[in-house]
């Protein structure tokens, strides 16, 4: 033991077990790049083959996982491409499909970003609302002042011991 070492073990830096994130690969796995007609195979179980448009080109995602992405002519999503990623086992000859989607490109047309309703909320919004508020309190006041008004005449005859005149009191 070193006399020397005064550190506790406790205090000694502990190697990380962590792995690193593996590196992308800057080319794509040549088997799985050539399996262009695997790729749109597999997009063709999902769409019919008119909304499938032009090879674009093939991106390595990690060794022996391919993206192939073709244009895509679906009504409605100008800009789209449609995805197949291709993947294959060490030494095997034959790609398999993984996945297939339609994903957005850099001049696709998306919808707008989502606002939280507090915001989105305009003074002219606030303004109408309280007009359609004042309006029905409005409406409401009047009706109450209606019902006041017919309520008070029954009271005064009340008060003044006269029944209020029905059909049975006029033909007495």
């Amino acid at each position: 033991m070193n006399t020397n070492d005064t550190t506790a073990p406790e205090e000694q830096p502990v190697k990380s077990a962590a792995r690193k994130a593996p590196r992308r690969p800057t080319k794509p796995d040549a088997v799985l790049a050539a399996a262009i007609e695997t790729a749109r195979a597999g997009l063709l179980e999902v769409v019919p083959e008119s909304q499938i448009g032009e090879y674009i080109g093939a991106v390595p995602e990690a060794d022996r996982l391919v993206t192939h992405r073709f244009q895509a002519n679906r009504p409605g999503y100008r800009g789209w491409q449609w995805y197949a990623t291709l993947a294959r086992v060490p030494r095997g000859k034959v790609a398999t499909v993984c996945e297939v989607g339609l994903l957005p490109s850099e001049g696709s047309v998306l919808a707008p970003e989502w606002v939280p309703w507090s915001e989105r909320i305009r003074p002219e919004d606030v303004a109408a609302e309280a007009a359609q508020a004042a309006a029905e309190a409005a409406a409401a006041q009047a009706t109450a002042d209606a019902a006041a008004e017919e309520k008070p005449e029954e009271a005064g005859e009340a008060e003044q011991g006269t029944a209020p005149r029905t059909a049975a009191t006029e033909d007495e």
